[in-house]
């Protein structure tokens, strides 16, 4: 007969742990969703049954929040489209001011004409706060020796400068007048005919990486015009 003490009874696990029979993690269940995209239109059912925390709308179907991330899509492309059209109708107003000045200075008499068409166009139209044709021959010459600190320090590798100036540049280019960005262009086909600066209120404005398209198509009327008008 058995002694009922020393017995030593075994009880079995009906049902597996939950941690150790469910072993597919949750970044495995990302994965796969990731490589199968399609896996919720062979299974729409599940759609209606996935909920998902949202920070303002409290709980909200995965087909909301896809519609939701959607529109949030739309509106910043939309918005995005707006923006690149504002730029293409600023851009184009731009061309026709430079193209119509272009063909203004061509009737220019004197430098003096020059000038005066330069602020009018440029000032008035293109709302640039100041404009100023400083020359390298005449009565009221650039000094050989700013001329050269120009030459050294602004038009090393182009003859084109954008950005800001020091206040002793700006005040021997502006003589006072708002220049907070600068775009500054040399002019003579060996660079001896002098600088057009022109002057921006907003610091931003002008900045290194612009284009000189247009600028360029300037350059080459005034040094076509203005060699004849100074004597060259």
């Amino acid at each position: 007969m058995s002694d009922g003490s020393s017995y030593k009874s075994t009880t079995l696990a009906l049902e597996p742990r939950y941690d150790e029979a469910n072993s597919v993690s949750a970044e495995d269940v990302r994965a796969f969703l990731a490589k199968n995209p399609e896996f919720f239109t062979q299974y729409p059912e599940l759609l209606e049954r996935l909920i998902i925390p949202h920070e303002q709308k409290g709980s909200v179907s995965l087909v909301e929040l896809q519609g939701e991330q959607l529109r949030k899509k739309v509106r910043q492309l939309n918005y995005k489209l707006n923006q690149l059209i504002g730029i293409a109708k600023q851009n184009e107003k731009i061309y026709r001011v430079y193209t119509d000045l272009n063909v203004q200075l061509l009737t220019c008499k004197s430098v003096l004409d020059i000038q005066l068409k330069l602020e009018e166009v440029l000032q008035e139209n293109l709302q640039l706060a100041s404009v100023s044709l400083k020359l390298f021959k005449g009565p009221h010459a650039l000094p050989e020796l700013q001329r050269r600190l120009f030459a050294e320090k602004r038009f090393k590798k182009s003859q084109f400068f954008f950005g800001r100036l020091s206040q002793h540049e700006k005040y021997l280019l502006f003589s006072g007048d708002i220049a907070e960005s600068v775009a500054l262009i040399q002019l003579g086909d060996n660079n001896d005919l002098g600088i057009l600066a022109v002057g921006s209120g907003d610091a931003t404005h002008f900045t290194p990486d612009m284009d000189t398209l247009l600028l360029k198509q300037l350059q080459q009327v005034l040094n076509i015009i203005m060699p004849p008008m100074l004597g060259y």
